[in-house]
């Protein structure tokens, strides 16, 4: 990845990335980049709005980096889409300044596998001043819906803390250019993790006092004796908090209201799943506590508290949200009096998801899940905001009585993980496959579309094909997070991904001699489509095809399990597979029926050591990959390398010296060339980008910049059959991002009066 390792501060810019001891970037070629529409759809653990200006707010998420809330131009603005570091777009913590709204602050570290660092802008985030710090963050692992861990003291701005997951209390004298353990913290940490997926919560939120000059509340979700620290002199000694609940329940997230209280919200867990209980208290420094829990019946529903907020302008006006409350449901607590009383806001909201429509899975949407972050405006009491972990829900009738109309609040955040895409030869120009909200059919890229893919809904889409010659037939497979759950988990489509159907292959005769479960119905098992849509080819772990669209069956002999074909686009006989375990091409003649190997040309003569690298995952992009509308001719990546045949697959050539491709799509040809548009993202002379080429595979141009990166976190790529220059891409955090060539304005005045 392009970043210069350094100790100290270096300097991001969002038109690019310094890349130490690289060569120069080649001129890139101009492209216009802009997301495909979803609208929301991952999870963002916090929101905050600034105190120093009205309409100002910051988002952070998981794997997307952070966002501003532009109010000029009614849309959420990324402010990390110029990085390079894929670490960098899981964002721990977002502190505004208090009083100037031009500077704000980031921690952004995606795990403890994973650099971190403490970003500064003086600009809103158009750019950025990065320091990498020696602690590690986990914006993307458990415990992501804690804080604020990033704090500033209002009444020395040049002072930070910031609670670590691993190592304690850290804090800077300098804006954030140096950092330094705080060792007067009475928590020292518990130290890095052991494994890449364990984590602790360390220490869960900052809070500064505006109101009393030295004063700050430190929480700890460590397990423990203690879990609340006070300063009186800005962290320069720290004392205990007794009291309180008992020590099972972990603060996670407090905010300070005028009258000086702070409400704190508890759980017996880091979340964002496994909360059990949960608590709400106050913590008045001078009187004590008081527990102000909404519901304290001990039978109260499975789950735990985690967002919280209170009233700029009524510090007895608070609000918290639950959090893994599954039954009923998760839900938004409000009261007017502190606390003595709460009014259950999901009882009496309603939400117009038409912005979104997606968000009704299963006919309407509901309140939400994984509410680790809510905000009411600072500057307009009405204005309140929640997080859920598909999209960002607002209401302007938080301060009313009678329905509270709530709304998705997400325009320009884009925030998925892509797992696969197609744009076919007909129909729409895009169909995706999405994690956790399975895709969609993107009839216009503007809007969002009408709802998922349905029957089945799978939450992951994990392979999409069509018919080269007959694209509105469409398959793809998909899973569920839990594969316990029944019913199909492949469908096939007779209208371009608009409705789909269910298949379901039987079990099948072993092959004699064989052992082991029946065949695998679960997202492991891509599927394809011959090139006239007749021919649908599974390779569960007994590869079977179907000629009638799932009504019958039959074994598919020659075929390996686990390896992933290809259709050839034009040629409706022929399908082909790479067994890398034997080093072979395989390739069937009869339609799918059966495979048999072929003698082959230009190949590496051992293939063994390149299989787990080359897209056979149910996730990953397929290595091999078939030209529309041309039969016979292959793509097919060989560790770093591309290679090309022309004649279904028997003479292959290596294309693209020079180039390092990790992932690849082919697009419509320019004007009067032989072969394909080819669009890769892949490393070239020292630089990470997204290159084409025009001739096959020998001159590559890169046509991202700097500015254009989004953390190198990129799945699946293609271009546009249809429409030359148009490339998609499916990144890891940032949805689809599209890019089309920028017309001069002297080269479109020549073409309209040629």
């Amino acid at each position: 990845m392009i970043q210069r390792k350094v100790a100290g501060v270096i300097a991001l810019a969002m038109i690019g990335v310094l890349a130490g001891g690289a060569a120069p970037a080649p001129r890139a070629a101009p492209y216009q980049w802009q997301n495909v529409v979803v609208g929301g759809g991952g999870f963002a653990p916090g929101i905050v709005f600034s105190t120093a200006e009205r309409g100002l707010a910051y988002l952070r998420t998981d794997m997307g980096g952070a966002y501003r809330w532009d109010a000029a131009a009614a849309r959420w603005i990324p402010l990390q889409d110029g990085n390079a570091e894929s670490s960098y777009m899981g964002v721990e913590s977002i502190a505004p300044d208090p009083v100037n709204p031009d500077i704000v602050y980031l921690a952004a570290g995606m795990g403890s596998y994973g650099p971190a660092a403490i970003w500064r802008s003086a600009d809103r985030g158009q750019n950025w001043t990065i320091t990498r710090v020696p602690f590690a963050m986990g914006g993307n692992e458990d415990g992501r819906g804690l804080g604020e861990r990033l704090a500033i003291d209002p009444h020395d701005r040049a002072h930070l803390l910031f609670g670590s997951r691993h190592d304690g209390l850290w804090e800077s004298r300098d804006a954030g250019r140096s950092w330094s353990k705080a060792v007067a913290f009475p928590l020292a940490g518990l130290g890095a993790p052991t494994a890449r997926r364990q984590t602790h919560g360390g220490l869960s939120f900052v809070v500064f006092d505006r109101e009393v000059r030295g004063r700050v509340l430190v929480g700890s979700a460590d397990a423990g004796d203690r879990h609340l620290f006070r300063s009186d002199d800005a962290g320069a000694h720290w004392a205990p908090v007794t009291g309180g609940p008992d020590k099972t329940m972990l603060p996670v997230k407090a905010v300070v209201g005028r009258d000086h209280v702070y409400t704190i919200t508890y759980a017996d867990g880091i979340g964002p799943n496994g909360i059990t209980r949960g608590a709400v208290w106050r913590y008045d420094p001078a009187q004590g506590w008081s527990d102000v829990t909404p519901d304290k019946r001990p039978d109260a529903p499975i789950g735990g508290y985690m967002g919280v907020a209170v009233s700029a302008q009524d510090p007895r006006v608070i609000a918290v949200s639950t959090v893994d409350r599954f039954k009923p449901i998760d839900t938004v607590w409000r009261s007017t009096d502190a606390g003595r009383h709460w009014d259950e806001l999901y009882r009496r909201s309603t939400r117009d998801v038409s912005a979104s429509p997606f968000l009704a899975f299963s006919g309407e949407a509901d309140f939400g899940h994984w509410i680790a972050g809510l905000a009411i405006d600072p500057f307009d009491a009405s204005h309140a905001a929640y997080v859920t972990g598909a999209t960002l829900y607002a209401t302007k009738a938080f301060d009313r009585p009678g329905t509270m109309p709530w709304a998705p609040w997400t325009r320009g955040i884009e925030q998925t993980a892509v797992i696969t895409l197609t744009s076919p030869t007909g129909g729409a120009p895009l169909v995706s496959g999405f994690g956790d909200i399975g895709g969609f059919r993107h009839n216009d890229l503007s809007v969002s579309p009408p709802h998922v893919h349905r029957t089945p809904f799978l939450s992951n889409t994990n392979t999409l094909d069509y018919a080269g010659r007959a694209p509105h037939v469409m398959v793809r497979s998909g899973s569920t997070h839990t594969r316990e759950v029944p019913g199909a988990s492949l469908a096939w489509s007779a209208d371009g991904g608009t409705s789909w159907q269910p298949l379901q292959p039987p079990a099948v005769p072993r092959p004699a001699g064989a052992d082991g479960p029946a065949p695998e119905r679960t997202g492991d098992a891509p599927i394809v489509v011959s090139a006239d849509g007749a021919v649908f080819l599974v390779e569960s772990d007994y590869p079977v095809l179907t000629r009638d669209h799932g009504r019958s069956w039959q074994p598919v002999t020659g075929l390996p399990r686990a390896l992933r074909p290809t259709a050839d686009k034009a040629d409706a006989r022929r399908f082909y597979a790479i067994d890398f375990a034997a080093s072979r091409v395989l390739r069937s003649d009869d339609g799918g029926a059966t495979f048999h190997p072929i003698a082959t040309q230009g190949l590496p003569a051992d293939l063994s050591n390149l299989g787990k690298s080359q897209g056979q995952s149910r996730e990953a992009q397929n290595a091999l990959v078939a030209t529309p509308g041309t039969a016979g001719q292959l793509w097919l990546k060989l560790g770093d390398d591309l290679y090309r045949s022309a004649d279904a697959g028997a003479r292959w050539t290596r294309v693209a010296p020079g180039l390092a491709i990790t992932h690849y799509g082919l697009g419509r040809a320019a004007p009067g060339a032989r072969w394909p548009a080819v669009y890769a993202i892949g490393r070239k002379d020292g630089i990470d980008g997204i290159w084409r080429s025009i001739d096959g595979g020998t001159r590559w141009q890169r046509i991202n910049d700097a500015a254009h990166q989004w953390g190198l976190r990129f799945r699946v790529i293609s271009g546009d059959p249809k429409r030359f220059g148009r490339v998609y891409i499916g990144t890891d955090g940032r949805g689809i991002v599209y890019g089309d060539p920028v017309v001069s304005a002297a080269r479109a005045t020549r073409k309209g009066t040629s």
